[in-house]
């Protein structure tokens, strides 16, 4: 029989083992490897399987209607989206704070690469999480004070790539049905196809199966109101990542020159105010708002440039993919799976930037209604 220590040790070992493996902490220093470990051991000690909240009666009756959702959404995204069906998923876990990890992103100051955090299993990944928001912004300022432009982010969930069940979380919650399903979608995505060192090929990859699978998910519910809605907030999301995707090419050019100090860093300053007043101005214009204030209000940057980069300059080459095999996932599937395989050269001509607004949203048919008998 195991002593209590030899116990606890296994278990520490399994969740350093799992928070290294997640958060990207190889050569990262001991301090930042066991605040790692402490966070995941206290996550996987939070987990309750759904099943016993959904019989327990002290449940709350909204918890338990998103709960039964969710374990109805992820039936869906075995048996219709072709996604993992395993344990993840099936358990609730409640930290009660806004976030699960603060992610930190940095770039050089004249440079619209990210700054890339290495490890043996994910490869170099473009952030380094925390699970306490301030040592995310204490790790940020030392970024911040050798002149690298920063970005500290919530992040409401993330994929320990299938190696462990992971939950559904408290701060997944307070997104509406569609992004919390959404959610669900994205992260077990990246359980299915995952390609190390590639954020860019892997986030837009769980990017295109969570659009794909949120539109068919309304539309198997019946709720097509909701899908008109959420199609339409798409194409917004759509337009803004234009406005955005287009100032990094004008960035790109201004860092490429042969320019003095002060001057680059004036052009910069001014290219960076005239992406937020044109996104101001397409809010305005679209009476929405575009989820990006608190990044305007403070003044735009490289890292938050990278970080819209890494998630959404991929997507239209994937969505263009997924039409191009009338919508059938089995077959999007394997050929991104052959794309994983090929060489980097491959993927990045996948991932060319936006061309037209209209380029980052296949038709909502092909979306919505996938040939029958397909996922």
């Amino acid at each position: 029989m195991l002593t209590e220590v030899q116990t606890r040790w296994r278990r520490l070992r399994r969740a350093t083992a799992l928070a290294t493996m997640a958060m990207g902490l190889a050569g990262c220093g001991a301090g930042y490897l066991l605040q790692a470990a402490h966070g995941q051991w206290q996550l996987l000690r939070a987990r309750t399987p759904i099943t016993r909240l959904l019989a327990a009666p002290a449940t709350p009756q909204p918890l338990r209607e998103r709960l039964q959702m969710l374990q109805a959404a992820r039936a869906f995204a075995s048996a219709r989206l072709g996604l993992p069906d395993n344990r993840s998923y099936t358990t609730y876990a409640a930290l009660g704070r806004p976030y699960v990890v603060w992610n930190v992103v940095a770039a050089p100051p004249f440079s619209l690469q990210p700054r890339q955090w290495c490890f043996p299993v994910t490869g170099c990944i473009a952030y380094r999480g925390y699970f306490r928001e301030r040592d995310a912004r204490a790790f940020a300022a030392r970024l911040a004070a050798r002149g690298d432009d920063t970005l500290v982010a919530g992040v409401a969930a993330y994929s320990t790539l299938g190696r462990f069940a992971d939950p559904v979380l408290d701060t997944m919650m307070g997104r509406g049905d569609a992004d919390l399903v959404g959610t669900l979608f994205h992260e077990l995505a990246h359980q299915l196809i995952y390609v190390k060192g590639d954020s860019a090929f892997n986030e837009a990859f769980a990017m295109s199966v969570e659009r794909a699978g949120v539109a068919r998910w309304l539309a198997a519910q019946g709720r097509s109101a909701e899908l008109d809605s959420w199609l339409r907030r798409q194409a917004q999301q759509a337009a803004i990542t234009r406005l955005f995707a287009d100032g990094r090419v004008r960035l790109a050019a201004l860092y490429a020159q042969p320019l003095a100090g002060p001057e680059r860093s004036a052009g910069k300053q001014r290219e960076m105010a005239t992406i937020a007043a044109q996104v101001r101005d397409y809010e305005q214009a679209q009476g929405v708002r575009s989820g990006y204030d608190e990044w305007l209000d403070a003044g735009l940057n490289n890292a938050h440039l990278v970080s819209v980069a890494t998630y959404f300059d991929c997507v239209p080459g994937f969505e263009r993919l997924l039409a191009h095999k009338g919508g059938e996932l089995a077959a999007y599937y394997e050929a991104v799976r052959a794309l994983a395989r090929g060489p980097a050269t491959a993927r990045r001509a996948l991932c060319l930037p936006v061309t037209a607004t209209t380029d980052a949203l296949t038709d909502a048919t092909t979306m919505a209604a996938p040939p029958s008998g397909t996922g």
